[in-house]
């Protein structure tokens, strides 16, 4: 039989025969990943190009994206003194706005440090653990994971198209 030869890059597929958590983990940090690849090597104008009607843009992406992880991980799992998740359609809409400090270095940097530390965060509960949520009463981190490998997974998939559009750019490794 050949041998089969895995590229080390693909957590998902090196997790193929992992727990539970290790695949949901490995397929969250994938996608956060493609989003992080449809960022680097842009201008600050080209990410922060419209090209689609709605505020969509890549950098954009990134912004939200960054509150999303505070707002599963931290603000549930682990809440500091003031830490208050947006609930209104306002509030998640305005995620997506940049001010003029939103550079594409800035943007990824906060983006890698919200997951690292929603990484951090949840290594210390076992997927079971349930915390109350102010809109869906209450949720597992299991929930939480897989909420979240869906939502980074589609907004990577937005990042695909709007990165094509940009400078045609394909692929997500």
């Amino acid at each position: 039989m050949a041998e089969i030869v895995i590229d080390p890059t693909l957590g998902p597929v090196l997790a193929r025969t992992g727990d539970e958590r290790a695949v949901l983990e490995s397929f969250l940090d994938f996608h956060r990943a493609t989003v992080t690849r449809k960022l680097r090597g842009l201008s600050d104008a080209d990410a922060r190009r419209r090209l689609v009607p709605s505020l969509t843009t890549l950098a954009g992406l990134v912004k939200h994206l960054t509150l999303v992880e505070r707002n599963w991980f931290p603000y549930l799992l682990a809440p500091e003194p003031g830490d208050v998740p947006p609930t209104t359609e306002e509030e998640a809409a305005a995620s997506f706005t940049l001010d003029d400090a939103d550079t594409v270095q800035s943007l990824l940097a906060g983006y890698e440090r919200a997951c690292a530390r929603s990484r951090a965060v949840a290594a210390h509960f076992d997927v079971d653990y349930v915390v109350p949520h102010p809109q869906l009463g209450e949720v597992s981190l299991r929930w939480i994971l897989t909420h979240m490998v869906e939502e980074t997974a589609r907004h990577a998939g937005h990042a695909d198209i709007l990165r094509e559009l940009t400078d045609g750019a394909t692929g997500a490794v």
